[in-house]
């Protein structure tokens, strides 16, 4: 199976009226964002609220998809959770069905437990999936976890499990993290999470972005990643892309990004939102749209 690479939506997960995954309009929109500039999809990530689910409806997730066509080789799934079992029978399941990869967050209950007991973590994980087809990419990101993975870390788990520790998704985006992966392992394939870094992202031996905000800039990210390094039109784009995704940022993410979906699609149904997290404020959703539709005649 080939490795992902690219421009990687870390993919919103559409809600029933219930706020269960609503696996029909999910799939639509996974294709609509292979066809319209991505590379690649995150699914069941932190944006895709995958946390707020429960195991059983992550699991009829992935068997939908699963069952759509979509390429799997192009998809890579969140299967992270507080408890070992659950993450093991997730990770297994989406292995067992053919998935790039799964993209695992360290238990984000129990804090301060070190490199020793990260590596043990993914030790368990890795041994009790028992199967040569897992690809593993660690999800680096302490804001939410309040866990974070060294590179101590990851060096121990690569002696350990080779080629099994296929990448990394740093959320942090803390300097010097990625670049210093990417240095100090040759064949690991680290990806920041914005594409604000798309345009030197090969230059820099990065394997490409999994970002939120592709979401609603799949297009224009893609036109910068597939463009030529003598393209006069990539560093306006990578400008105009950067001001978008910064300015998304300013406003809480996932519901910014549910409110510009429902706009694009003129479907409120996108504006639901499993609590704690509420949509976005009529006044936020005003500015940020007055402030993305100057950027698009700049």
């Amino acid at each position: 199976m080939p490795r992902l690479a690219g421009v990687c939506a870390a993919a919103l997960t559409p809600l029933d009226a219930d706020l269960a995954p609503d696996t029909e309009a999910l799939v639509g929109h996974l294709r609509r964002l292979l066809a319209g500039g991505c590379d690649a999809i995150n699914l069941l990530g932190t944006t895709g609220e995958a946390t707020s689910f429960s195991v059983e409806q992550r699991l009829r997730v992935l068997e939908a998809v699963a069952a759509s066509g979509l390429p799997l080789e192009a998809i890579m799934v969140g299967t992270g959770a507080a408890a070992l079992s659950d993450a093991v029978r997730l990770t297994r399941r989406a292995t067992e069905l053919g998935y790039a990869g799964a993209l695992v967050i360290p238990p984000f209950y129990y804090k301060n437990v070190g490199d020793d007991g990260v590596t043990a973590y993914y030790a368990a994980l890795i041994e009790r999936v028992s199967d040569p087809r897992l690809r593993l990419y660690l999800y680096h990101f302490p804001a939410m976890s309040g866990v974070p993975i060294t590179a101590d870390a990851i060096a121990r788990l690569r002696s350990a499990y080779g080629a099994t520790i296929v990448g990394v998704k740093d959320s942090a985006n803390a300097p010097g993290y990625a670049a210093g992966l990417v240095a100090q392992f040759a064949d690991l394939d680290v990806f920041p999470s914005t594409e604000a870094i798309l345009a030197t992202a090969r230059r820099d031996g990065f394997a490409g972005c999994i970002s939120a905000t592709v979401n609603v800039t799949a297009e224009l990210a893609g036109s910068v990643w597939h463009a030529g390094e003598d393209d006069p039109q990539r560093a306006s784009r990578q400008e105009l892309l950067s001001a978008q995704r910064a300015t998304i940022g300013r406003f809480p993410l996932i519901p910014a990004l549910r409110h510009l979906m429902a706009r694009r699609t003129d479907d409120d149904a996108w504006l639901r939102i499993v609590p704690p997290l509420r949509p976005l404020e009529a006044r936020d959703a005003a500015e940020l749209d007055a402030e993305l539709a100057l950027e698009a005649v700049r």
